[in-house]
C-alpha cells in the first residue's frame, strides 16, 4: 500500500510539472521521436521558446528561452547555423536559414540564460548542446542572438507565425465589464459597466482615481469596441452613495441613466425589482481593488501592458475619495443595438478583411483608386493592425498575423513597412513605403484578428453525434428545448454560419444525412427551411420557417456540418482569359464528345449532323488554389463517372460556368464544364504537385498550385453560332453550386468586356468579380462601348 501511494506521489509531480508548461507555451516542443525527453543536470526539462523584437517577420527574431519561470536571451558568442537549426526545430520551423548578432531585433530584458553555445545541429534540444551553463555569461543584451527560420512548419505544429503583445499576464490575466443593472447582462454586447480584471485571486475592481479616456480606450479596444465614450459619473456616485442606505427606496430609469430617489422610507422592502435592486447595491459595495493607478498611452492593446500600481495590503480600502472605475463604450456598425445607430455608423469603403473563418479577422486589402490590393508584412505589427481594426469598427487587434496566414490575395501589392503610432483614425494615414516589384510577394500578405464583442451566440447552437467537436448533427435551442434542423435546403452556405457561430472555422461539407452518427440521443426537429445568405453571425438571423415544415423529418434527414479551422479558395487568371480569347468555326464531325457532355447550345441538336459547324468563343482557363487546405471534389472515388471520348474520369457534375450576357444581365449564349477532372497543372516554386488524373489517381487542386484548360481542348468555349453582332459581358463563374467550401465566394466570378462584330472578337477588362470598388463593377456592367480595340 505504501509502495502505490509512493508512485501515486510521483505521478501527480510529473503531471503538476508537465501540464504547466504544455498551455503556457506559444509554440508546442518538438516532438520528433517518442523517446524520453532529454534531462538537464537541474531535473526534468520544461523550457519554452519565442521569438522577439522588431522589426521582424514570424519566423525570425530575437530568440528567447524560458527557464526556472523566467524569459531570458542567448548571447551570440560561438553562436552558428547550427544552434540556429535545433533552436527553430524547437520552435516548429523545419530549419534555420540564418542568424543574426549584436541585437539586431533589438535588446532583451532578464537574464542571459546561455552563452558559448556549440550545437552541431542535430540535437533535439539546446539543452544537451555545449554551452558555458545556464546563467553563466560575460554578456550584455547588446549581444543576444537571434534566428531565421525557414517558413515551413514541422508536421502537426499550429501555425506561429503571430507577432503577438508580451504582458505580464501573472498580474492580469483577464478584464470585463460588468453591468450595474440586471437587465443590462440580458442585452448583447455588453458596451459599459465596471472594470474588472481577474488575477490568482478572482476578480476585482480598479480605483478611477485618475482613470483618463486613454485608459477606457485600452479596455473597449479589449472588450471589441473601436471607441470609448464619456460616463456620467455622477449617476455612479449617487447610484453608490443610495446603496449604501438600506431603508431608502432608489427607483433607477436604466434608459435615461438618471436616478429618481423616493425619499419615503419602508420597513418591508416589497420582493420584486426592489429586492434585487438592493441585492445589487448591497453587492456593489464589496469592493475590491487590486489595482489603484493605471497610466495607459492609448495605444497598448492589453491593458496588462499598461504602467499599473498594484495594491496588496488592506487592498478594499485602497481608494479613497473613489469609486471602480466604470467604461463605456461605442460598438462598430456590426454590433450596434439599434437600426439607426447601424446606419449612422458606416463601414468604410476603402479597406476590409477577406479570407477569415469569423467576423474581425481576414487578410487586410486596401482600395487604391478604384482596385483592391493587399499589403506587405515587412514591419506589420501590433500597432498597425489594431488602426485597421478599429477602423472596420472592432476593437484593438488581438493577433497581427504574416505569411499569407488568410490566405494569398490577388491584384496589386500597395503598401510595404506598414508603421503606425497606433494612434491614426486610418491606415492609410500611417507612414508606408510604396511598393516595388522586388519588394514582395503574395506569400507575403498581411493579415490580422481583431478583438470582437462577445455575443454568446455559440451557447445557441451545438454538435452531437459526431466523432470529434468539429462535426455532427446541427442542434439549435428554440424556446427552452434543444433541437435538430431539417435538411431539406441545407447548403454549404448555412452550414459555414453554424460552423462560424460555434468558432469552428468553416464549413467542410453541408450534411443532409446523419444516420452513420451516433443517433442514440437524437433530438426532435424545432427548425426547417433554413435558409442563409452565408454571412450572417448566426443561424437565428437567417431566414426559416415559423413552424417546422420538414417532408423528411426522420432522425436521419437532420442537417449536419463537418467543419475546418482552413479552406481552399479558387480564382481565375482573368488577364489570362483576356490574352487567350479567339473564334473558331468548328466542324460538327470533330464536335460528337463535346455534345455528348453537354457543351453546344440546345439548337446544335437540330443541325445537320455530321455537316456545317458551331461557332465557338474560346480561351484558356487558369483556376488557382490560393487558399489554406486543398481544394477536393465533394464526391467520392465510388461516384465518379468514366467517360470514354477523353478517356479520363469526371468527379464533379458542374465546376464552373462560362456565360454570355448582355450588357443588361440577360444571358444569351453558355457554356459549362459539365464535369472537370481536376488536377495540378502546374505549381508555385517549392509546392509539389499532389493530384493528378490518370490511372484512376487522386483529384484536386493543391494550395499554391493550378489546373489549366487549355483553350484548345474540348468544352473549353461558349457555343455563340446564334449570337448576334454587340456589346456582351463575358462571364466564367467558379464553383457555381458552392458544391465545394470555400474560404472566400466573392472572387468565384471573372468578368470581361466583349465586343463582337459577328466576325471578329474584342474582349477587354477582364478582371475578378471582386477586384473593383462597387462604383467601378457599377460602371462596368453599365459600359456599352471597347475600351482598347484588342484584337484576339
Amino acid at each position: 500500500m505504501e509502495l502505490c501511494q509512493w508512485w501515486r506521489h510521483i505521478v501527480v509531480f510529473l503531471i503538476h510539472a508537465w501540464i504547466p508548461s504544455c498551455f503556457a507555451q506559444t509554440t508546442p516542443p518538438v516532438r520528433s521521436s517518442p523517446t524520453p525527453t532529454p534531462q538537464t543536470a537541474e531535473g526534468p526539462e520544461t523550457l519554452k521558446f519565442r521569438l522577439s523584437g522588431f522589426p521582424r517577420k514570424h519566423n525570425e527574431g530575437r530568440i528567447e528561452v524560458f527557464y526556472k519561470g523566467e524569459w531570458g536571451t542567448i548571447c551570440d558568442d560561438d553562436f552558428s547555423l547550427a544552434n540556429a537549426h535545433v533552436l527553430c526545430r524547437q520552435l516548429g520551423f523545419v530549419s534555420a536559414t540564418g542568424w543574426t548578432h549584436s541585437a539586431k531585433y533589438g535588446k532583451g530584458t532578464g537574464k542571459i540564460w546561455l552563452d558559448n553555445v556549440q550545437c552541431s545541429g542535430s540535437e533535439r534540444s539546446v539543452s544537451v548542446c555545449k554551452s558555458r551553463g545556464w546563467g553563466n555569461s560575460d554578456c550584455t543584451h547588446d549581444e543576444d542572438a537571434g534566428v531565421i527560420c525557414k517558413d515551413e512548419r514541422l508536421p502537426g505544429y499550429m501555425d506561429s507565425n503571430v507577432i503577438e503583445v508580451q504582458v505580464d499576464e501573472n498580474k492580469v490575466e483577464e478584464v470585463r465589464l460588468r453591468p450595474v443593472f440586471t437587465i443590462a447582462t440580458k442585452r448583447m454586447p455588453v458596451t459599459e459597466g465596471v472594470v474588472e480584471v481577474k488575477n490568482k485571486d478572482g476578480w476585482a475592481q480598479i480605483c478611477d482615481n485618475g482613470w483618463t479616456p486613454k485608459n477606457s480606450h485600452v479596455v473597449c479596444g479589449m472588450m471589441g469596441f473601436p471607441h470609448e465614450k464619456k460616463v456620467n459619473k455622477n449617476f455612479y456616485k449617487l447610484l453608490r452613495k443610495r446603496s449604501a442606505e438600506p431603508k431608502s427606496k432608489v427607483k433607477v430609469t436604466a434608459a435615461r441613466q438618471e436616478p429618481k430617489v423616493i425619499t419615503k422610507t419602508s420597513t418591508k422592502p416589497k420582493p420584486g425589482k426592489s429586492a434585487a435592486a438592493k441585492r445589487l447595491y448591497a453587492e456593489r459595495q464589496k469592493n475590491h481593488f487590486l489595482v489603484h493607478s493605471v497610466a495607459c498611452l492609448g495605444t497598448e492593446v492589453h491593458l496588462a501592458a499598461c504602467p499599473l500600481e498594484f495594491n496588496y495590503d488592506n487592498a478594499t480600502e485602497s481608494c479613497p475619495g473613489g469609486m471602480p472605475a466604470v467604461v463605456s463604450c461605442v460598438p462598430g456598425p456590426l454590433y450596434a443595438q439599434s437600426a439607426a445607430m447601424r446606419k449612422k455608423l458606416k463601414m468604410p469603403s476603402t479597406i476590409r478583411l477577406k479570407g477569415g473563418a469569423k467576423y474581425g479577422e481576414g487578410r487586410v486589402e486596401v482600395l487604391k483608386g478604384s482596385e483592391w490590393g493587399t499589403i506587405c508584412d515587412d514591419r506589420w505589427n501590433l500597432l498597425s493592425a489594431s488602426v485597421v481594426c478599429r477602423e472596420l469598427g472592432f476593437g484593438s487587434a488581438k493577433e497581427a498575423l504574416t505569411g499569407a496566414r488568410m490566405g494569398q490575395g490577388l491584384g496589386p501589392i500597395y503598401m510595404n513597412e506598414v508603421q503606425c503610432t497606433g494612434h491614426e483614425r486610418s491606415l492609410w494615414n500611417c507612414r508606408y513605403k510604396n511598393i516595388t516589384a522586388e519588394d514582395c510577394k503574395h506569400t507575403e500578405d498581411a493579415s490580422l484578428r481583431c478583438n470582437v464583442p462577445y455575443m454568446g451566440y455559440e451557447k445557441t447552437v451545438r454538435l452531437s453525434g459526431g466523432r470529434s467537436q468539429y462535426e455532427g448533427r446541427v442542434e439549435v435551442r428554440v424556446g427552452q428545448r434543444w433541437g435538430s434542423v431539417c435538411s431539406e435546403g441545407w447548403t454549404t452556405k448555412e452550414a459555414m454560419v453554424a460552423c462560424r457561430q460555434l468558432g469552428l472555422g468553416f464549413s467542410m461539407h453541408a450534411i443532409t444525412e446523419t444516420w452513420y452518427w451516433d443517433g442514440s440521443n437524437v433530438t426532435e426537429m424545432v427548425m426547417s427551411g433554413v435558409k442563409c445568405t452565408g454571412e450572417e453571425m448566426s443561424l437565428s438571423q437567417c431566414q426559416h420557417h415559423r413552424t417546422v415544415n420538414c417532408q423528411k423529418a426522420a432522425a436521419r434527414f437532420s442537417a449536419g456540418v463537418i467543419c475546418s479551422e482552413t479552406a481552399s479558395d479558387l480564382v481565375l487568371n482573368a488577364p489570362l482569359v483576356q490574352q487567350t480569347t479567339y473564334i473558331e468555326d468548328r466542324p460538327l464531325h470533330m464536335l460528337y464528345c463535346a455534345a455528348e457532355e453537354d457543351c453546344l447550345s440546345k439548337s446544335a441538336a437540330k443541325a445537320n449532323w455530321p455537316y456545317g459547324h458551331r461557332r465557338l468563343l474560346r480561351f484558356s482557363s487558369q483556376i488557382h488554389n490560393i487558399g489554406r487546405a486543398d481544394f477536393r471534389p465533394k464526391a467520392g472515388r465510388h461516384s465518379w463517372v468514366w467517360h470514354a471520348c477523353h478517356g479520363h474520369y469526371h468527379s464533379m457534375d458542374i465546376f464552373t460556368h462560362y456565360d454570355l450576357m448582355s450588357v443588361n444581365g440577360t444571358k444569351v449564349a453558355e457554356g459549362h464544364k459539365a464535369s472537370f477532372c481536376l488536377e495540378d497543372t502546374d505549381c508555385d516554386e517549392g509546392v509539389s504537385k499532389r493530384y493528378e488524373c490518370a490511372n484512376f489517381g487522386e483529384q484536386g487542386i493543391t494550395v499554391g498550385c493550378w489546373d489549366l484548360y487549355r483553350h484548345d481542348i474540348d468544352c473549353q468555349w461558349i457555343d455563340i453560332t446564334d449570337v448576334k453582332p454587340g456589346n456582351y459581358i463575358l462571364q466564367v463563374v467558379i464553383n457555381p453550386n458552392y458544391e465545394v467550401a470555400e474560404s472566400d465566394f466573392t472572387n468565384n466570378a471573372m468578368k470581361c468586356n466583349c465586343k463582337y462584330d459577328g466576325h471578329r472578337i474584342w474582349v477587354h477588362n477582364c478582371h475578378i468579380g471582386d477586384a473593383f470598388s462597387e462604383e467601378a463593377e457599377k460602371k462596368f456592367e453599365k459600359y456599352p462601348g471597347q475600351l482598347n480595340n484588342q484584337i484576339s
